[in-house]
């Protein structure tokens, strides 16, 4: 397919800037086979699973990934998004800066007061760099200190038109986050609630945590026409055999499994067997999920409404078929849902 196709007209008005509280978004659920569209709250969602359904959610823990620092001796502002560890022991990572013609290798870079330094060692694409943090205390000090000096790393589409709020620290987030890596929240889980787990846990829906750290490889723009030319970042992502077990369970009962956002998605899809069952696997991944797409694993997906010609996008019309999901983009447009990171959720079934 073309990246042209996954055009549409969105009103600015209909990006959340701020999310509702949790478990009171609206739902839209989309049926795959018979094009039925129903509009329901976010809670009507535990109506859609019985015993022995299959949630698989993305346990990734979004850290503050955004610092503001200054450039040695001009004091320049700049801005650096974290956007993955490269080698722990040595401090490296990739970023990306602003503004970047003013970064140049053998740069330091300090944060906060001179509590954190950096040092620019490579150039990887026109706003990427490698930078080496300077720091001599182990990882979770480290660590620590990222989290005292960063802020939330909310997209761009929102922060050009608010700034960060202390709320979006923990709004930014899901309930069930545990293990830090992500620079942006897998979107669809924040809007589960203890009580809406609960409930579906008494039907006897069984949750099976995954691991998929999302970074540039999710939200990267794609700039070719031609969708078989894209190449994705690689994520880092982790199954385990406790959770890989509770999956194969359900296939094997034939029992639905639902991917809670396109990163789940991703990873389910990504550590699949020969005989069709989810292995357990710890590594990265580049899969690139677009029509037309085979899926072996999920059999629904629950998904935010997600902005014009982005991957997420992509990925719930690979799952949903593109045009039933262009249509109830299109409804979704009308009926005045709200849209990306904090907005409204859909169901396809």
């Amino acid at each position: 397919m073309k990246l042209s196709e996954f055009k549409f007209d969105l009103p600015q008005s209909l990006i959340a800037l701020h999310p509702s509280d949790r478990g009171e978004s609206r739902l839209m659920v989309v049926h795959r086979k018979t094009g039925e569209i129903e509009h329901k709250t976010f809670a009507d969602l535990i109506n859609y699973f019985d015993d022995g359904d299959v949630m698989a959610i993305n346990d990734t823990k979004v850290f503050p990934a955004r610092l503001f620092g200054q450039k040695e001796k001009t004091g320049a502002k700049i801005e650096v998004f974290l956007l993955r560890e490269l080698n722990r022991e040595m401090r490296l990572w990739d970023v990306l800066v602003d503004p970047a013609r003013k970064i140049r290798v053998g740069n330091k870079l300090y944060f906060g007061d001179s509590d954190l330094v950096a040092e620019v060692i490579d150039n990887t694409t026109s706003r990427g760099r490698t930078i080496r943090f300077l720091y001599d205390g182990d990882n979770d000090a480290f660590m620590k200190l990222v989290d005292e000096l960063g802020e939330t790393p909310l997209p761009p589409e929102i922060i050009s038109r608010r700034k960060v709020e202390t709320s979006d620290r923990e709004r930014f987030q899901t309930i069930f986050a545990e293990h830090v890596g992500a620079v942006a929240a897998p979107t669809a889980g924040m809007h589960f609630t203890k009580a809406i787990m609960k409930r579906l846990e008494i039907k006897g829906v069984n949750f099976a945590p995954v691991t998929l750290h999302v970074g540039l490889g999710t939200f990267r723009t794609v700039d070719v026409e031609d969708l078989t030319k894209h190449k994705t970042d690689s994520e880092n992502y982790r199954i385990t055999q406790s959770s890989a077990d509770i999956v194969n369970a359900a296939i094997d009962n034939k029992k639905r499994i639902c991917a809670v956002g396109t990163t789940s998605l991703k990873a389910v899809e990504s550590s699949v067997s020969a005989s069709g069952h989810l292995k357990a696997v710890e590594g990265w991944t580049d899969r690139f999920v677009f029509p037309p797409y085979d899926f072996k694993i999920a059999t629904a997906l629950l998904s935010n409404f997600q902005l014009p010609e982005s991957i997420l996008l992509m990925s719930a019309c690979a799952f949903g078929g593109f045009d039933l999901v262009m249509k109830a983009y299109d409804l979704a447009i009308k009926e005045k849902y709200k849209f990306f990171t904090y907005g409204d959720a859909m169901l396809i079934i």
